[in-house]
């Protein structure tokens, strides 16, 4: 046996010994007599026991930076009043800590108070901070700042990444630690680690994820989940194990009998009744029908289940991730995260929810009844809007970066956006111009003029340049389209020009590099001028006597983000299938209301339509 397997296992043993020691048993969550309480929660051989009693979680996953915070109380109203008993919740390293030591657990990120108001309404929490959520959101939930070393790896004992991770680790256990069960709150159980077994098979990793959160202060039940391939790697022995994606209630006890000493209690962590949507693919439609009775099974079988998603709501911003793997290609997810669940992206109730509701209702203990169903969120429609000032981003550029290679956006301090890189072909230009890992989406100008357009979806990373005049000005403008947040390229992820261009072989250099993180507007100069060709922002005001929840129609629009009243609403893109964006209507405001559109792709809009209801299911007819 050589060496470093001989030092993983010392270390793996080690941890566990420890863990063992310093719970007593990882496997219950009894509070110490010296705190307060007014819940025990524990494992038995086959069920949770909620103070001493079996208990079934009947949960739905929410995340609290896809809800506006002032519908937080509304959303969780609705999940009582079909018949849940507890929410599941990821918690996202990079929304918390978007720049090194900077954190951030305020406004909508505010985690404990979605948690207290959870419990308010009479909801207990499975809380899932593992550093990595996947979750179709940037990154997998890794900040970007983790990629300006080249030579860390995420997910793994390198050490730079275990200090970052202690670092964090340490702050959202100051904001929730106290919340839990053991401490007189409502969460439940904490997951350490999520589908592991997808990416790697190193125990003594996994025992160094349960031993930061131990030392951090979760000191309640901690869980890993996995899908039913991944669990052989991604179990850490000790642990309750949860499956995700397992339907059949026979293999799903079999599943976690096999890998939890032959009992458990039985928890399928992810329950699919929806599913995610990429761009350019067809919108997610599962059977809400098929979905309940496989959801009435699992209950009849006293497992408990959390149903990824209840309300999926909307990743706004620049947040949104994408999929990758060996056979298929880069996928990114729209910004709508729908989720074709239960609660649609407004929060309202669909006929899915009143079937699952229906199902629920008959596995209430005797007398309990379900209570009554909220009224649905107000929709208004609004007026066409008039788009009137605008704002050329090749006629304000920034103060550029200059170097003789191209940089990547990482090393260029920026997370999310756009960068143009700019050079003179000092020579004729014919041939063929190749960008070298390009990620994402790229835009191509010569002089000024857009010549083409390339889309790693789609494998494209060249075009022929034909009788290109000399000293031409070359632009590229790429855009971070979403880091892979699953699968085995999570290291592989800086964005932006990441190796080189070449013209027939031949290397570019002498590069400008302008950034556009669009994290604000603030500084854009409008003015009545229109801009036709290149990409722009465009402008326009509109009034309102009444609020209410609102779609904006992007069908006449190419490719870009719209921001109102200084909230970044999300991405639009022709090729569908999303054609709205969600206006919430806590972020519109009685009088004057301002929208800003930003495309890459068509120019010279004039205006802008709105809808009371979304469209998530168109493809463009051509892409």
């Amino acid at each position: 046996m050589d060496k470093s397997k001989m030092k993983k296992i010392l270390i793996l043993f080690l941890s566990t010994v420890f863990l063992l020691i310093a719970d007593r048993s990882p496997l219950s969550a009894q509070a110490s007599s010296l705190k307060p309480q007014t819940h025990t929660f524990a494992l038995a051989d086959s069920v949770f026991l909620l103070d001493g009693k079996p208990f079934q979680m009947i949960s739905g996953e929410m995340h609290a930076p896809r809800i506006p915070r002032e519908y937080w109380r509304a959303r969780m109203k609705m999940a009582k009043a079909m018949g849940l008993n507890t929410i599941g919740t990821y918690v996202f390293w990079n929304a918390h800590e978007p720049m090194p030591g900077k954190y951030d657990f305020k406004g909508n990120n505010d985690i404990a108070e979605f948690v207290k108001i959870a419990g308010e309404e009479g909801l207990f929490v499975v809380l899932r901070p593992s550093p990595y959520v996947c979750a179709e959101w940037e990154f997998g939930g890794y900040p970007w700042w983790l990629l300006k070393d080249k030579t860390m790896k995420v997910r793994s004992e390198d050490p730079k990444f275990l200090t970052a991770y202690k670092n964090y680790i340490d702050q959202v256990a100051k904001q929730l630690a106290p919340l839990q069960v053991t401490h007189g709150g409502n969460i439940l159980m904490v997951q350490f680690e999520n589908e592991y077994g997808s990416y790697g098979d190193d125990k003594a990793y996994l025992a160094t994820n349960a031993k930061l959160f131990r030392d951090a202060g979760f000191d309640g039940i901690l869980f890993t989940c996995d899908g039913p391939g991944q669990m052989p790697r991604g179990y850490l022995p000790g642990f309750l194990p949860a499956v995700n994606g397992l339907e059949n209630p026979a293999e799903v006890k079999a599943l976690i009998n096999k890998y939890h000493n032959g009992k458990g209690p039985y928890y399928v962590a992810e329950w699919y009744p929806g599913w995610f949507d990429d761009w350019g693919k067809k919108h997610a439609d599962v059977s809400g029908k098929e979905a309940a009775e496989k959801l009435d099974k699992i209950l009849s079988a006293g497992i408990s289940i959390n149903m990824y998603m209840f309300h999926g709501g909307t990743t706004r911003g620049f947040m949104n991730g994408a999929n990758m793997n060996r056979q298929n290609p880069y996928s990114p997810q729209v910004s709508s995260y729908d989720y074709d669940a239960p609660l649609d992206e407004a929060g309202n109730p669909t006929e899915k929810f009143m079937q699952f509701r229906g199902v629920i209702a008959k596995h209430l203990p005797a007398g309990e009844k379900l209570p009554e169903i909220p009224q649905k969120q107000k929709t208004i429609s609004i007026p066409t809007i008039k788009l009137n000032a605008f704002a050329g981003l090749f006629a304000q550029l920034p103060k550029p970066i200059e170097a003789k290679m191209p940089v990547c956006f990482e090393d260029l301090n920026q997370g999310y956006g756009f960068v143009l890189y700019r050079t003179i072909l000092k020579n004729k230009a014919d041939g063929l111009l190749k960008i070298k890992e390009m990620r994402d989406y790229a835009t191509v100008f010569i002089n000024g003029k857009m010549v083409n357009t390339l889309d790693r979806r789609l494998k494209q990373d060249s075009l022929m340049l034909q009788n290109v005049a000399p000293n031409s000005v070359l632009d590229i403008l790429v855009e971070n389209n979403g880091r892979i947040n699953y699968g085995p390229f999570l290291n592989d992820n800086r964005q932006g020009i990441t190796e080189s261009v070449t013209l027939n072989g031949t290397e570019l250099q002498n590069w400008k590099m302008y950034r556009f993180p669009f994290e604000n507007l603030a500084g854009w100069k409008f003015t009545a001028k229109n801009s036709i060709g290149k990409p722009a922002l465009y402008k326009g005001t509109f009034n309102l006597d009444d609020t209410g929840d609102t779609y904006l129609d992007m069908h006449n629009f190419g490719k870009g983000f719209v921001f109102l009243n200084g909230h970044n609403l999300g991405k639009y893109w022709q090729i569908g299938p999303q054609q709205t964006i969600y206006v919430p209507s806590v972020w519109l405001k009685k009088g004057q209301n301002v929208v800003v559109i930003f495309d890459e792709l068509k120019s010279g809009h004039t205006q802008l339509s709105a809808l009371n209801h979304p469209v998530l299911d168109q493809l463009a007819a051509t892409k």
